[in-house]
């Protein structure tokens, strides 16, 4: 599968192509950086418009084969002169101004989200453009002053035209950055269905929290789960953690962020997995939910009539449904929640208390852990905090 370049490259690309023509007054059609991956990226420039003082351009979002919402984006730049940077040390009589180089002063336009919430990866009222993407502009617009002799200072400015309309298909609304997408990218590089954005974006949204004051926060591993919650026991969604299949590096990521608690809510076709030891839920990495029920089943006096049924069922619904018939579903149930929290707490490493609540769409709650009811009243408690 083909690798694609981040919006922090195509950014670094576009600064760097717009301040190479501001400073020699030459045009640029074509131009290379490094990413911090260690692959070139050779970036075609567009839209380009030239003037005395400033010039922009722009090159379009390339993601590969990853299926990213800002694939085919222009990701543009506007490079100006000034503001030229302070002095060095005091102008001598002699020696006149003597500065130590130019200054990069880097922020967003239109389509660029603001920063409006504090744990982010830049200060509230920063434009979302994160530091290995600002490193990546300011190293390659250094690169054109040192190669053109500039040592004042200059200004650039990225923009994303569709920015505000793309951001509403991403997580930033949710995260507290308000009117266009965020310019990201550690390696420069994105790797074809990588889920390195889905974790990164967990791990933002536990710090963010964490950054609140907050040392207990939930989880669920999909929009079903949290809306489960919501209506079940009133924990809005934007007071939960989206961790999808990734519930063991979930866990990973909250103690190591500091948290003390975490409740765990899921679907039984999920959470059934971690009650054998199964930390990422996604069905290439394993698919037992049939036979840890069947084994379940058995341990609880269920026959061997009852266990080739469950093993026979496409969905763990229907192996509910054929549970409850028995009147061995709520010790079946219990016993799986069992193994459940011993797998969640084991992987904790004693660092946090994990409860879990499941539940199937068609019957509700199935089980809970003994302490997952304190759960309701922390709610209540966060809820008065926010009034």
């Amino acid at each position: 599968m083909r690798y694609g370049f981040t919006t922090g490259s195509c950014a670094a690309a576009a600064a760097k192509a717009a301040a190479y023509m501001l400073l020699t007054g030459r045009l640029k059609t074509e131009i290379t950086i490094e990413t911090p991956g260690g692959i070139p990226y050779t970036a075609r420039i567009l839209n380009i418009a030239r003037g005395e003082t400033e010039v922009s351009c722009a090159v379009e979002k390339d993601g590969g084969d990853d299926p990213d919402v800002t694939t085919g984006a222009l990701i543009c730049a506007k490079v100006a002169y000034g503001p030229d940077p302070p002095c060095g040390e005091t102008c001598a009589a002699a020696g006149g101004c003597r500065r130590e180089g130019p200054v990069i002063r880097i922020d967003g336009g239109a389509g660029v989200g603001r920063v409006t919430k504090p744990g982010l990866d830049q200060p509230v009222g920063s434009a979302a453009i994160n530091r290995v993407p600002r490193q990546m502009i300011e190293n390659e617009v250094l690169q054109v002053c040192r190669f053109a002799d500039w040592n004042g200072g200059l200004s650039v400015e990225i923009s994303v035209p569709e920015g505000a309309r793309l951001a509403e298909r991403t997580m930033n609304p949710r995260l507290g950055i308000v009117g266009g997408i965020s310019i990201l990218g550690t390696s420069g590089i994105v790797e074809p269905m990588s889920s390195r954005a889905v974790l990164d974006t967990i791990r933002v949204e536990l710090n963010q929290r964490r950054v609140l004051g907050f040392d207990f926060v939930a989880a669920a591993p999909g929009n079903y789960g949290l809306d489960f919650m919501r209506r079940a026991y009133g924990y809005d969604l934007d007071r939960s953690i989206k961790c999808g299949n990734f519930i063991g590096d979930t866990v990973d990521m909250a103690a190591e962020a500091g948290f003390k608690r975490m409740l765990l809510t899921g679907h039984i076709g999920k959470l059934i997995k971690v009650a054998g030891g199964i930390m990422n839920t996604h069905s290439a990495e394993g698919d037992c939910r049939m036979e840890l029920l069947a084994a379940f089943a058995i341990r609880a006096g269920a026959d061997a009539g009852c266990a080739r049924k469950i093993l026979d069922c496409a969905t763990t619904e229907e192996a509910v449904r054929i549970l409850k018939k028995t009147g061995k579903c709520q010790e079946v149930m219990d016993r799986a929640m069992e193994r459940i929290c011993f797998y969640l707490n084991r992987r904790a490493g004693g660092k946090m208390q994990i409860d879990c609540i499941m539940y199937a769409n068609e019957f509700g709650e199935l089980a809970k852990s003994g302490e997952a009811s304190e759960w309701f009243t922390l709610s209540e408690r966060e809820r008065e905090r926010r009034i």
